[in-house]
């Protein structure tokens, strides 16, 4: 057996690459959330998002004025 050093470093390796990563990914997520719906109060990455969120969601309403 002249692998057996090879074979459990690779396997130590390979654990190592398919850890998954820790933490959470709600900070990431909120960052990428930046218009928030003012009747249902959902957050939306952009102002497109928002004009097809009320357009199925709130039909009788008019989306707000973009704000940039």
């Amino acid at each position: 057996m002249t692998r057996g050093k090879q074979k459990i470093e690779s396997q130590r390796r390979n654990a190592e690459r398919n850890q998954k990563p820790k933490g959470s990914q709600l900070e990431a997520r909120a960052v990428g959330l930046k218009v928030t719906c003012p009747i249902c109060k959902v957050q939306l990455a952009n102002q497109n998002q928002l004009g097809d969120h009320y357009g199925s969601k709130h039909p009788k309403e008019k989306p707000p004025a973009e704000s940039s």
